[in-house]
């Protein structure tokens, strides 16, 4: 059986000033807190998914602000599929990621977390930077989001962006 292989997404076009804008909201690598961690409970209970994570994508590397559902604060990102996500303004589904050719070999498909179903979200601060994800993730494919469920994936990433603007050093 041959062995299968994954898509690395390329860095965005404004990776420098992306990497910048993360790195200028201080919470790379910041405890957990209460008001970033009840997002991602509401986001799994809502979507009847066991885990929900806020992603923040660095060069090297996803941090998981908040997240329920996974056990490790971060993966590299080469493998990442919010690396993916924050290439658009629109949500970023993924059925089946053992169907899809571009993730069917992905780590993160094969072994743990055993990723099936993805849905991301991308969290995009001032000016228009695409910093990271709230994603939602299943063990089981699952049918695409519908466009209730797209208005509400969108309006919790609304909720964290608030949050991370609101922290900003000054």
């Amino acid at each position: 059986m041959p062995i299968k292989s994954f898509t690395v997404a390329e860095a965005p076009a404004d990776e420098a000033e992306r990497l910048a804008a993360v790195e200028s909201l201080g919470v790379l690598d910041t405890p957990p807190e209460p008001a970033f961690d009840a997002i991602v409970r509401e986001a799994a209970s809502a979507f009847g998914v066991p885990t929900a994570l806020i992603s923040l994508v660095a060069a090297e590397r996803q941090w998981f602000k908040a997240r329920v559902g996974l056990d490790v604060p971060e993966t590299p990102r080469a493998p990442s599929f919010c690396a993916h996500a924050i290439h658009g303004d629109d949500p970023f589904v993924i059925p089946d990621a053992a169907a899809d050719e571009r993730f069917a070999g992905n780590p993160l498909v094969i072994d743990g977390p055993r990723i099936r179903f993805y849905a991301g979200v991308p969290l995009v601060v001032a000016p228009g930077h695409r910093i990271g994800t709230l994603c939602l993730i299943d063990q089981k494919p699952r049918a695409p989001l519908t466009a209730a469920e797209v208005a509400l994936l969108r309006s919790l990433a609304g909720r964290v962006v608030a949050l991370l603007e609101a922290r900003r050093p000054t």
